[in-house]
């Protein structure tokens, strides 16, 4: 599609690099954020201040919004000043913070009641990901609006994958926020054991690398426990937020998730402690806190 100007709210630890990356393809782009600093950095580079969502919408067919959680996108969305207030038929509202299903849907039908359409459009990699332009993004919507916008989104992702209607996006990054969470736990847990035993965990993380037990989250993240290095990827406390967006949703839907409970449980621990701004690898912080000893060299 040709390189039509674009509406970017939310530039923080994620929204800034992707929308960075948009302005580096040749997007043109108004941007709002609460906070100076990004907002700074993005107009050096040419993009344009607006002074609100609305503000945002009034000049752009399409906004991308990259928010915290469930509320500041509604906030977005619904509230003084916000999006609903300027926008019109045909226009798009790409939504990829990571938020309730359905939060997303009931937002969706407050936008099509205006003419206008949405795609809720989570993503999964962290800041660095974001920074290389290879998030996975999990869509949903409908299918010739997301024809429309994946050559956008494929300039912020090295996958961009529709699942479903509106809500399946926030859906599917729930399932794998819970199996991220589950992953990192159960992998600083058994490199306790391991070392406990007498086998250096990193000897271990070379020997099953290659089997079944690898995974992106072990090749990530078990090398920042060796190092005692948990500067945020992504936070912890942004980890608890979305296990909370899981533990809502299993409720509605009367599913069991004791496992991605415990780790809840354990993450908030870590809360507790002081760690909120730790990256989510740093679970290990909770096993040396039990067990007496740390994985780090």
């Amino acid at each position: 599609m040709s390189k039509t100007q674009l509406g970017f709210i939310g530039l923080g630890i994620m929204g800034k690099p992707m929308a960075i990356n948009l302005h580096n393809a040749g997007y043109p782009l108004v941007v709002f954020d609460l906070a100076e600093e990004p907002l700074k950095e993005l107009i050096g580079l040419g993009a344009e201040r607006a002074a609100s969502p609305a503000d945002v919408t009034s000049q752009c067919s399409i906004v991308l919004t990259m928010l915290p959680n469930s509320p500041d996108v509604r906030a977005v969305v619904t509230g003084d000043d916000g999006i609903l207030s300027t926008v019109g038929q045909g226009q798009i509202i790409i939504d990829m913070s990571s938020i309730a299903p359905l939060v997303s849907q009931n937002l969706s039908k407050e936008l099509a009641s205006k003419g206008a359409h949405m795609l809720d459009a989570p993503v999964s990699g962290g800041q660095e990901k974001a920074e290389l332009g290879t998030l996975a993004f999990m869509v949903g919507g409908e299918q010739g609006i997301f024809d429309t916008c994946k050559p956008i989104l494929d300039i912020m992702g090295g996958s961009v994958t529709r699942v479903g209607d509106i809500g399946a996006g926030q859906t599917t990054k729930l399932v794998n926020q819970a199996i991220v969470g589950v992953n990192i736990a159960i992998i600083a847990e058994a490199m306790s054991l391991g070392k406990k035993a007498g086998v250096d965990p990193e000897a271990i993380f070379n020997a099953i690398r290659g089997g079944l037990a690898a995974s992106a989250c072990l090749e990530d993240k078990a090398p920042r426990m060796f190092e005692g290095r948990f500067d945020p990827g992504f936070r912890i406390n942004l980890h608890v937020k979305d296990l909370a967006n899981v533990a809502e949703t299993s409720r509605q839907l009367h599913v069991a998730m004791p496992l991605s409970s415990q780790v809840m449980e354990m993450m908030q621990a870590m809360l507790a402690a002081g760690h909120d701004d730790v990256d989510h690898g740093g679970l290990a912080l909770y096993y040396e806190q039990v067990n007496g000893f740390s994985l780090k060299e």
